[in-house]
């Protein structure tokens, strides 16, 4: 477990903030990815860890101490709010769940 912590914060060092927060959408959209056709129980794994992945960045993005323009803020809050509705749905689009994620991650990472 130590070595691991270790990998972990030596990778950390050499890569910025936005390349580690795009990570974080990139995981998420593997896991809906591979949750799509799955079983109900990886299918709703999948949606929980996104849900918590967007809760937190929509706590993030209400924050009166964040620095990001009120503008892109307000903005990401509303993505937000749609995807917990796709969520919340009896059967979520999980293409447009993945779409959104990838394109959070594709901005993130510069390549918007």
């Amino acid at each position: 477990m130590n070595q691991a912590r270790r990998a972990y914060e030596a990778a950390a060092t050499h890569r910025t903030e936005r390349d580690q927060e795009a990570d974080v959408f990139r995981r998420a959209t593997g896991a809906l990815k591979a949750a799509r056709d799955a079983d109900p129980l990886q299918r709703v794994r999948a949606l929980a860890d996104n849900r918590r992945l967007w809760l937190t960045v929509t706590d993030l993005m209400r924050d009166p101490l964040n620095a990001l323009p009120a503008e892109l803020r307000a903005g990401i809050v509303s993505v937000g709010f749609v995807v917990q509705r796709e969520m919340d749905r009896d059967s979520p689009d999980f293409d447009f769940l993945i779409s959104i994620n990838e394109n959070i991650a594709a901005g993130l990472s510069g390549r918007a």
